[in-house]
């Protein structure tokens, strides 16, 4: 990504990562879709609503192997084989040992986490079959999303998409056979969706080191280097962070939503879904504006960073407009996949919320942006400020309107697109002041 045409180099990056993101959103569509069919409202929300929580809960995983991505595609850009290698051990170590130890906090406290997100009662049972069986695949999306990492910082996104597409039939297949054939209702779901990951995992990391030779790393360089730590725990940790916290927020949301009853908590589940893959472009667009910048910024190749960050938001600008309009005037066709007609009321919910909420893409999508700008800038820490303020914001505004009856639900669905305005303003400012963008 260090050469040719700026654009065209991000956008053949970015192609990959989304259709990858698509299928790893079709892993927790496909459960929801089949459950709200043939298992029933109840299971749905169990699903829809736990959805959240494996999403926070992942994300810090996440964040750590985003983190890391940033510090090889550094050392990739410039060449530096030796630094490289020594970040891949270093990196897998400390991730892999957070990794096992949050998969067993979330093992041992499912239930207390599942009650302090106010899932109802009729519903629990449900929600900790789903959750429980889904938490013994957390290791496995290490092993897949570190190993992207590695791939996508050497400008390889298609490898990981590769996996992911055959993990997502491989999951969509067993749900069936799980679910209706075997009537195994969410636990089922659970089981397609731990088994799809194992494969996605393994495999990726097979393929890595088979494929790639500055994955075989030299001895001499299988060693706790004390200023390649400090930048690997520097960028990871930050980028944990960011991503904890958005989600944790998120998770508070979702747990007001919860208070409304199993209605809107099924509606909101399936828009969140759909929600999710409608923004899905600009987000891994974002991603590979990171790898972009970090691997430019590594081989000093400046005019380059500031090219591709304007055509960058031409881009983003005309991509989120159409979708946005799309999924205004679709939004009950695209509920109804989930749902039967006797579902009205859940149908409407989500909806609202889609006519609401999605009519900003736009607004998230320059958000991703400036996520994956002072990432790759080696600004880590500006990312966790405008998630505190997209995500503080749409808490703050969410909690005190809400519970007002002039308001209700509403007021989250319009809290949503307000913080993500004020991340915008934010992250513009900031740019400026760096001056990333030349002559602007």
């Amino acid at each position: 990504m260090t050469y040719g045409n700026e654009t065209k180099s991000i956008v053949k990056f970015a192609i990959p990562l989304a259709l990858g993101n698509v299928f790893q959103q079709v892993y927790n569509l496909c459960d929801t879709l089949i459950v709200g069919r043939f298992v029933g409202k109840n299971a749905l929300a169990a699903v829809g609503s736990t959805y959240t929580l494996m999403i926070f809960i992942t994300s810090i995983i996440i964040g750590l192997c985003i983190g890391s991505s940033v510090v090889f595609s550094r050392f990739y850009g410039a060449k530096d084989y030796n630094n490289l290698q020594r970040s891949f051990f270093i990196s897998f170590i400390i991730i892999a040992i957070l990794s096992i130890i949050l998969n067993s906090i979330s093992l041992i406290f499912v239930e207390p986490i599942l009650r302090l997100i106010q899932i109802p009662n009729e519903i629990m049972n449900l929600s900790l079959s789903y959750t429980f069986t889904v938490f013994f695949g957390i290791f496995f999306i290490f092993l897949y999303n570190y190993y992207s990492a590695v791939f996508r910082s050497m400008g390889n996104s298609t490898t990981p998409l590769i996996f992911l597409a055959i993990s997502t039939i491989i999951n969509i297949i067993l749900d069936l056979v799980f679910i209706i054939n075997f009537k195994m209702g969410v636990f089922g779901a659970a089981l397609a969706t731990v088994i799809a990951q194992v494969f996605s995992g393994v495999g990726l990391a097979i393929s890595c080191h088979k494929s790639l030779k500055e994955t075989k790393i030299k001895k001499e360089n299988m060693v706790f280097d004390r200023k390649i730590r400090k930048l690997i725990l520097n960028f990871s940790l930050l980028s944990s962070i960011q991503q904890s916290v958005m989600n944790l927020g998120i998770l508070m949301i979702q747990g007001l939503v919860n208070s409304f009853g199993v209605t809107i908590m099924a509606g909101f589940a399936c828009a969140v879904k759909i929600d999710t893959i409608a923004y899905v472009p600009v987000q891994d667009f974002g991603n590979a504006f990171s790898t972009f910048i970090a691997q430019n910024l590594g081989a000093r190749k400046f005019d380059r960073i500031s090219k591709g960050s304007k055509s960058s938001f031409k881009i983003v600008s005309l991509v989120c407009i159409p979708i946005s309009i799309l999924v205004y005037i679709f939004a009950p066709e695209l509920m109804q996949l989930f749902l039967s007609e006797n579902s009205r009321e859940v149908i409407n919910v989500g909806v609202q919320y889609l006519r609401i909420e999605g009519t900003f893409y736009v607004l998230i999508g320059y958000l991703f942006l400036f996520y994956g700008m002072f990432r790759g800038w080696g600004k880590p820490f500006m990312s966790i400020v405008l998630t505190i303020a997209s995500l503080g914001t749409r808490v703050a505004l969410s909690y005190i309107l809400a519970p007002n009856p002039s308001f209700g639900v509403v007021a989250i669905w319009w809290s949503i697109p307000i913080g993500w305005l004020l991340a915008d303003i934010i992250g513009f400012i900031k740019m400026k002041k760096e001056k990333i963008i030349l002559e602007l």
